[in-house]
């Protein structure tokens, strides 16, 4: 009996000190929730688009689709967390220049255009290069002047917008419904998963494949766990937090090609406002230190798709989006409770202390 009570506990240990936990433990309670107000939260039907062309519909596929850019940005962001130790705020606003910056590339300067001035794929890598410039801007502020991130990044987070605007001489350009530019935020004819979908998978899998086959994780940790021994064991720390941001801005011109394809214009006001924040929510959920080191990137994805969970149950109930970010404000406390060390040793001795009494009388069988 004490053979199995210490694994249990051990059991126990390990799943109270796992980063998994809190963002797993978080979606069974949204989806608890769910199923006992409406279990109509989780059907999804059948249906088709104008075209005839066949598409999946419901609170599920949303949480998929819409959490797409949310998903891919935090990829990015647990990368700038991890070395740095700080966050990225300027996320939305880039994501703002970015997309001005491959809508101006496709409308070639006329805001209506009847065709693609330039194809669509070298739009998207000017978008990508605009994102790589900007983070690399960031980079350099917090890596070789030393700015703290979240200052650092404060002066894209203030300028972005109008830097976006300015780029199209504060017009909005709209591209033609038939030019096929619309499914990279919509569907790929014939396929009913959104493509959203699709693109975050290919993401994921290019991120695990660099983390599991290059050394880019392992100095990043080192980096952000202790920057002066990395320093002394060969490492580059300036680089490699540079290059973290650069990685970001990949992200977030990926985010911007879903996002401005979705509508297939842009509001320079109001694209991916506040994403900035639900990104470092997202790492914090995924039981990653905002303060660097150790980080688990399945973790901090899961933790964006329980984000976009949250938004989409709070949607189901008429919640304001004015109140939003009361909610998710309840969200981070618990957050900053629960993945406190001393809170995890208190709900681990508590079990101890609840099992101890029942195997006591085992043993006296």
């Amino acid at each position: 009996m004490t053979i199995e009570k210490n694994k249990e506990d051990n059991v126990l240990k390990r799943l109270l000190h796992s980063q998994m936990i809190i963002p797993i433990a978080a979606l069974l309670a949204l989806v608890v929730f769910n199923l006992v107000a409406d279990p109509s939260f989780f059907a999804i039907t059948l249906g088709q688009d104008s075209a005839g062309n066949p598409v999946l519909s419901g609170q599920l596929i949303s949480i998929l689709n819409n959490g797409s850019e949310l998903a891919i940005l935090a990829i990015g962001m647990t990368l700038v967390t991890a070395a740095t130790g700080g966050q990225d705020i300027s996320v939305g606003a880039t994501i703002a220049v970015a997309g001005s910056a491959m809508l101006a590339m496709l409308c070639g300067g006329n805001m209506r255009p009847e065709a693609l001035a330039v194809p669509i794929i070298v739009a998207f890598a000017v978008g990508v290069l605009v994102g790589m410039v900007c983070g690399a801007f960031n980079g350099v502020m917090v890596a070789v002047f030393k700015v703290q991130p979240m200052v650092a990044t404060l002066i894209l987070y203030t300028a972005g917008r109008s830097i976006a605007a300015w780029i199209n001489n504060n017009a909005l350009p709209i591209i033609p419904a038939d030019t096929g530019f619309g499914i990279f935020g919509g569907f790929i004819p014939g396929i009913p998963v959104p493509t959203p979908v699709f693109i975050a998978i290919a993401c994921f899998v290019v991120i695990f494949l660099v983390l599991k086959f290059t050394s880019l994780g392992l100095y990043v940790q080192s980096v952000g766990i202790n920057e002066r021994a990395a320093r002394l064991n060969g490492l580059n720390p300036t680089f490699i937090k540079w290059l973290t941001f650069v990685i970001l801005g990949v992200c977030v011109a990926v985010a911007a090609l879903i996002k401005v394809s979705r509508i297939s214009t842009i509001n320079y006001q109001t694209i991916a406002a506040d994403i900035e924040m639900d990104a470092i929510l997202a790492v914090a959920l995924g039981g990653n230190a905002l303060s660097g080191g150790k980080f688990n990137m399945g973790s901090s994805i899961l933790g964006a798709y329980v984000i976009q969970f949250l938004t989409t149950t709070l949607y189901k109930f008429n919640v304001a989006s004015a109140a939003l970010p009361a909610y998710k404000a309840v969200v981070v406390i618990a957050l900053v409770v629960l993945s406190a060390p001393i809170v995890r040793d208190k709900l681990s001795a508590l079990w101890k202390k609840f099992r101890s009494p029942k195997t006591e009388v085992e043993v006296a069988k």
